[in-house]
């Protein structure tokens, strides 16, 4: 296979199994085998340690956040947030407007949830919190402040939800399995309330530092961004929503010229880059399933006001639960709602009764029909939670012990070669003065590579780091 793919292969998101398809099954010897040809060695040396998520394979999350899917409307995040009979509240960052996916979308979602619970309720009425993610603990937090009898219920052993952050002798850093940054950091008080608890943040510029296959530093062409930005406002215009892939199509990207230019780098190339490393990423879905209506268009700067979390996110958490009453290890299999009250199966067998439950189990969970609901949701609700769509984020965390890198750029992106699966790395050292690594997947390829054990994930993270190796850089000697 050529390093470039047909077009429309990227635009559908590249899958490892389209890779193993096109090498040729290997013959069976016959009599004396031929002997087979050492490996070159790989210019990336093995990591002293690697931490990694799989959110798609985590029978409690079923993906990383939502995305708007095709057909899906905006509408539909309000619809999923509508109050069930003044009993039940569905929250989480879903259900976010102006933020799904983030931290403070999840967050201000659940604090919206609790004020239109009080705004039907008593003080002292006893509250059921299902999920003791951010949502769910800043409804709790708000509600027991303001006089409720709050109980969290947690499927997990843990608090935190998709914010995980772990810290043990092994890492010399707090590592951030789920969310690293503050996003829009002069909308929202987040890096306030970080500072307040004395979690250190910076702020971090995502302007990358760019490399080819053979490790040359090269300008991100806008041939990319504006392939995309004209594809969506066709899509604007069309009488029915279509994917991003389709439109794509439609507005002549198909066209984009595949011959080598700048640094060996086409306008396909650019295409794909934009892709797999801005529009694919901020989804966590293929451009097959995105929205063309919604789709958020290319920046055309790259956003000053991102911060990354260096103390770990978890204190954001752990304040919000202080005093809380939390049942972990308890997951809800059936919930039941009248006009009086809301009842609670668990899966040991135990059961509840409250006066009224919010609900911030994440919408992938809610797609899997994992809860049953007496009696069914509401038709608006049900249709939100089939339409909307959930997307997949996987992090590898790679510590090394010493960099091979020469680079002091905090961000890295590869274009070029979009077989290689981490096109997008962070670069601790800067940050921490720690030689770790943190790289992203995303989409098809996320979903992939969340069915392989561990040695395979890392193979697969150490291939795409080669460009950054310094013997991929080095000038070779007259």
């Amino acid at each position: 296979m050529k390093r470039r793919t047909f077009l429309i292969g990227s635009l559908s998101g590249f899958s490892l199994v389209a890779l193993s398809a096109c090498v040729p099954p290997k013959p069976t010897p016959t009599g004396t085998p031929t002997p087979t040809a050492t490996p070159a060695p790989s210019l990336v040396p093995q990591p002293a340690d690697m931490l990694r998520t799989s959110w798609s394979e985590d029978p409690f999350a079923r993906g990383s956040y939502s995305f708007a899917a095709v057909a899906s409307t905006p509408q539909q995040r309000e619809d999923l947030a509508e109050p069930i009979l003044n009993r039940l509240f569905l929250t989480g960052e879903a259900v976010s407007a102006d933020a799904p996916g983030t931290v403070q979308g999840a967050r201000g979602a659940g604090q919206r949830a609790a004020r239109a619970l009080e705004d039907v309720a008593e003080p002292g009425e006893r509250v059921a919190v299902i999920g003791a993610g951010i949502a769910g603990l800043a409804a709790a937090r708000q509600l027991a402040d303001d006089g409720f009898t709050v109980m969290v219920i947690e499927a997990r052993d843990r608090l935190g939800g998709r914010i995980q952050t772990v810290t043990n002798n092994a890492w010399p850093i707090p590592v951030e399995l789920g969310p690293s940054f503050i996003v829009s950091a002069s909308a929202n008080s987040l890096d306030e309330e970080l500072t307040g608890l004395e979690v250190s943040h910076a702020p971090f510029l995502p302007t990358p530092e760019v490399r080819t296959p053979d490790g040359a530093v090269t300008t991100v062409s806008p041939v990319g961004a504006d392939t995309v930005t004209a594809a969506l406002a066709w899509a604007a215009e069309q009488a029915q929503d279509t994917s991003v892939a389709k439109a794509l199509i439609a507005s002549g990207s198909a066209t984009l010229s595949q011959t080598d230019g700048d640094a060996g780098v086409s306008d396909a190339d650019w295409l794909n880059y934009q892709l797999a490393t801005s529009t694919t990423l901020e989804s966590g879905a293929p451009t097959d399933e995105m929205s063309g209506w919604y789709a958020p268009t290319p920046a055309t700067t790259a956003a000053e006001d991102t911060r990354i979390v260096l103390g770990g996110y978890s204190a954001l958490v752990d304040d919000a639960a202080t005093d809380l009453d939390v049942l972990y290890s308890s997951v809800v299999t059936r919930i039941a709602y009248t006009e009086d009250s809301v009842s609670l199966r668990l899966g040991t067998g135990e059961s509840l009764t409250v006066d009224r439950a919010i609900v911030t189990v994440p919408l992938g969970v809610l797609q899997g029909d994992v809860i049953e609901f007496e009696p069914a949701l509401p038709f608006a609700h049900r249709g939100a939670i089939a339409a909307l769509g959930m997307g997949t984020l996987d992090k590898i965390w790679l510590r090394f012990d010493e960099p091979f890198w020469d680079t002091e750029a905090a961000l890295w992106t590869t274009v070029g070669d979009d077989t290689l699966p981490f096109r997008v790395w962070v670069n601790m050292m800067p940050l921490t003065n720690e030689p770790i690594l943190v790289g992203f997947v995303s989409g098809e390829q996320a979903l992939s590579l969340a069915e392989v054990g561990d040695t395979e994930f890392t193979d697969a993270a150490l291939r795409s780091l080669e460009p950054f190796a310094v013997l991929a850089t080095a000038t070779p000697a007259p």
